[in-house]
């Protein structure tokens, strides 16, 4: 659903953006006269990944040039930073900016940084995360897995999409920071990992809401979300607030260029990013996933990054796993 003030920032786009845009290409040589390459940091096939290129799809008819999307998953989508550091700050190169990269920043050695690194463009939407089983599954709640783990310690296994993603800080803090263990099984793409649940390979998992399609369908069953509130599409299913837990868990994302790229390159990608991002038809693949267009322009989407990189390395000071030094 996209609320009054993104429908009024998305419309006020169309009458701003083509005069912006026009400007920009008369002011300088024309960009792009090629491809643009997206880079999508996670497996083909899931949720983010197909959003993201009927996203590239759209803009590409307001660039003029297509938006070419690749795949570099693993790493808990942080394999994207090499390329954006590597790149040309020319605008044929740019990326989802994926939440994990602010808290592994800080939490593991790089060579990089996601704020000095990159250059916003837009913010898009944001995900939170649900725990699923399989439709046959014994468990019903998350008190069974509790439950569970408490009488089999070190068996019950736990799918995730990435060492250090959103999921498996939750779940560090559900389970190991309260004395159970389980084994964390991490995959690159969520598709991967919707099968291994429905099929039995792991007993449990935790994705994104990337997952709808499989829970509507009756392939998992949802147990509980990490958001702030009850989904409207799955109200009958509690939050981790709802059972006692003082968690609320969401990854916003946008696309980002490599560092140091020209305001003027960077407003004619952020127009036509803008003009797909309130398409009716990107609008409604989001909400397959029960995401909304959460816009932010480069300005602002840069401030949220600044503060998003700021919190995670309290977050990781909190939890006692922030490295002494960080970035690269």
């Amino acid at each position: 659903m996209v609320t009054r003030r993104q429908l009024l920032a998305g419309t006020a786009a169309w009458a701003a953006g083509g005069a912006a845009m026009s400007a920009v290409r008369a002011a300088g040589p024309a960009f792009p006269t090629r491809p643009v390459t997206l880079w999508v940091p996670w497996a083909a096939g899931g949720a983010t990944d197909i959003a993201l290129r009927l996203l590239a799809e759209l803009a590409s008819h307001h660039l003029g040039q297509p938006v070419v999307t690749e795949n570099r998953g693993g790493g808990g989508g942080t394999l994207v930073m090499p390329i954006l550091q590597s790149a040309a700050p020319d605008g044929y190169t740019i990326a989802q900016m994926p939440f994990p990269v602010f808290r592994i920043a800080h939490t593991q050695k790089v060579l990089w940084d996601p704020v000095r690194d990159t250059t916003p463009i837009l913010q898009v939407s944001g995900v939170t995360f649900g725990v699923l089983v399989a439709a046959g599954s014994p468990f019903m709640s998350l008190d069974d897995l509790f439950a569970y783990a408490r009488a089999h310690p070190g068996e019950l296994s736990i799918a995730t999409n990435g060492v250090g993603t959103t999921p498996h800080v939750v779940l560090e803090t559900l389970f190991t920071a309260r004395g159970m263990r389980y084994i964390h099984v991490p995959y690159k793409g969520t598709g991967e990992q919707l099968n291994a649940i429905s099929a039995g390979q792991v007993m449990a998992g935790v994705n994104s809401t990337g997952f709808g399609p499989a829970v509507d369908t009756g392939r998992l069953r949802l147990l509980a979300t990490f958001a702030a509130h009850r989904s409207r599409r799955w109200p009958e299913v509690p939050t981790l607030r709802d059972l006692g837990f003082d968690i609320v868990a969401q990854s916003p994302y946008g696309l980002v260029g490599p560092r140091g790229m020209a305001s003027s390159v960077v407003e004619v990608l952020h127009q036509a990013f803008r003009k797909a991002l309130f398409d009716p038809r990107f609008v409604q693949e989001i909400a397959k996933y029960d995401q909304d267009v959460d816009y932010l322009g480069p300005a602002d989407y840069a401030a949220a990054c600044r503060a998003l990189h700021a919190q995670e390395r309290l977050n990781a000071e909190r939890l006692g796993v922030a490295r002494e030094s960080t970035g690269g």
